[in-house]
């Protein structure tokens, strides 16, 4: 309940939610995402509109809610990070929305941006990881959280 709501809340059975990959494997490659919001305080020193790269490995890892609940994270700035290809253009192409998520949403914070939930792994990189790898990998995730909460 942390994301979408803000608070531990039991699920609902209209909630938001992750559900097995549309290929029904485990995905581990290499995604392209892109900043839509600013809004969490994790995302600070991101780049609004910029491009990302990051490993994505999971086997449930698909997102998925209603057009209402959509239209309401869209209007309150909750849909925080998207699926796109290098180009940063979105796409619910499978070869850049890797695991079919609605609107090919990535990442979605609770409504005051303090919790962000996201399936690519911004925690995998690295000065000496995936260097063969084209994109900023670095969302500098971390040094927002940081630089906030101090």
């Amino acid at each position: 309940g942390l994301v979408p709501f803000g608070e531990i809340v039991a699920q609902e059975e209209s909630a938001p939610t992750l559900t097995f990959n549309t290929i029904n494997r485990h995905i581990s490659k290499m995604v392209y995402t892109k900043v839509v919001s600013d809004k969490s305080p994790w995302l600070q020193k991101a780049d609004l509109g910029g491009v990302y790269s990051n490993p994505a490995s999971h086997g449930e890892g698909r997102f998925v809610a209603s057009d209402e609940w959509i239209e309401k994270l869209t209007r309150n700035g909750q849909v925080a990070t998207v699926y796109c290809n290098p180009d940063g253009k979105v796409s619910m192409d499978e070869e850049w929305n890797v695991n079919g998520s609605y609107h090919a949403i990535e990442g979605i914070t609770s409504p005051d941006g303090r919790c962000y939930g996201k399936m690519a792994h911004s925690e995998r990189r690295g000065d000496h990881v995936a260097i063969n790898i084209y994109g900023e990998q670095d969302l500098k995730l971390f040094e927002s959280g940081v630089s906030y909460f101090k």
